[in-house]
């Protein structure tokens, strides 16, 4: 009998459109001998929708995909997870088992640890990182924090609030001049692919990049500028106990840093909706074999430190004129395209990515499933308390 497999995609975040290439992507390199592929789409509206019509681009670049499909929610019914068809009528579609969720979205409200949380509420297996490692990697000075702690390469940076901002900013402007200098970047604390990204080399334009930043998100981090930069890219696949890192890219960046249209757009007309997968690219990056075998290993170090799981990318910096010096920029705990290219490189085709990222969840599963999460006690019959909410007794 085939595993059913729901590919939830879509979402409220800014990389709402990303995570739709990605998922088609992918829902097009799962095995169908094994795995029956039940595309599960999330609105912006935060609304699920279902139908074979979400496996195809077509009906994305079209408009309005919901219109094409049915809206759905997701029960436990006995020791199964159903999704429910909520459309009504005589031809209301049959409730469907899900077997094991594969969760390919991308910033925050998804990648962020929201939809992780949603899923174990379910209790059902899923790939990927969990809540925690989610939401670390997702915020960017929380994850420089657990970096600085192990002792793993990163750049110190200043965080403050977009509040703070507005009501400080002349005094947080002369901080960063003196504790960071120019030049600097300037980065949304908890979002990916580059947005609201901006490198600033002089004071007259900190201003306006830190009030791009704040309107993406409420924390806003600045770190130094690496002036004579290289980006080295590194997958790593596996679990806390048992990963091993990808061979490694060198990203080729149009602008300063490399932006959401070097990412996804640079290529488009030439490649179609394939994602990071378009980005132009050394691949594997033209570095020694010492330097590939250290960020190799700072990128398994990087991945035990927060404790992922399934695929993730990490994205380093190299400062050439600091004799090669290498940083880990960030994590992309569900990356573009999965970062399949780079297991290809491997020699991991994407549809054995696929089935090894299944696996992963199931094995995370059942060692859940030998942890005690809740206990029998009668503390309600034997404790006395008032409706106000005083402690009574206890």
């Amino acid at each position: 009998m085939k595993t059913n497999v729901a590919v939830f995609f879509g979402g409220r975040s800014v990389e709402h459109e990303i995570s739709i290439i990605s998922a088609v992507q992918a829902m097009g390199n799962i095995d169908r001998e094994k795995y029956n592929v039940i595309p599960v789409y999330m609105s912006k509206q935060s609304v699920f929708y279902s139908s074979e019509a979400l496996l195809d681009i077509a009906t994305f670049r079209a408009g309005n995909p919901e219109a094409k499909a049915d809206p759905v929610t997701f029960v436990p019914k006995g020791n199964k997870v159903v999704m429910m068809n909520l459309k009504g009528g005589i031809f209301k579609k049959k409730d469907t088992n899900i077997d094991v969720c594969f969760p390919i979205v991308h910033g925050t409200n998804c990648e962020d640890g929201s939809i992780q949380g949603y899923i174990e509420t379910l209790g059902l297996p899923y790939v990927g990182c969990d809540v925690m490692s989610s939401a670390l990697g997702m915020d960017k000075v929380l994850f420089k924090n657990v970096l600085l702690d192990r002792g793993i390469p990163t750049l110190r940076c200043v965080d403050f609030g977009a509040r703070e901002w507005a009501l400080n900013s002349d005094k947080i402007a002369d901080r960063l001049i003196k504790e960071i200098g120019f030049p600097l970047i300037v980065k949304p604390a908890n979002l990916g692919s580059s947005v609201g990204i901006s490198k600033v080399d002089e004071e007259a334009e900190l201003r306006s990049a830190i009030d791009m930043a704040c309107s993406f998100a409420d924390r806003v981090l600045v770190e130094h500028a690496v002036s004579n930069l290289r980006e080295i890219n590194c997958s790593v696949l596996g679990d806390r106990n048992d990963c091993k890192a990808s061979a490694l890219e060198e990203p080729v960046a149009h602008d300063k840093i490399l932006s959401y249209d070097d990412k996804y757009r640079a290529n488009a007309g030439k490649s179609g909706s394939k994602g990071m997968a378009s980005l132009s690219r050394k691949l594997p990056a033209d570095l020694t074999n010492d330097k590939t075998e250290e960020i190799q290993r700072i990128a398994v170090e990087t991945f035990k430190a927060i404790g992922a799981s399934g695929v993730v990318r990490i994205d380093f910096l190299m400062d050439v004129d600091d004799n090669d010096k290498v940083y880990v920029n960030e994590i992309n705990t569900i990356p573009g395209s999965l970062s399949f290219y780079l297991w290809e490189a491997t020699g991991v085709k994407y549809p054995e990515l696929c089935d090894r990222l299944i696996e992963l969840a199931f094995k995370r599963q059942r060692e859940r499933e030998n942890t005690m999460f809740t206990i029998d006690t009668n503390i309600l019959n034997e404790t006395s308390f008032g409706q106000k909410g005083s402690k009574g007794k206890i």
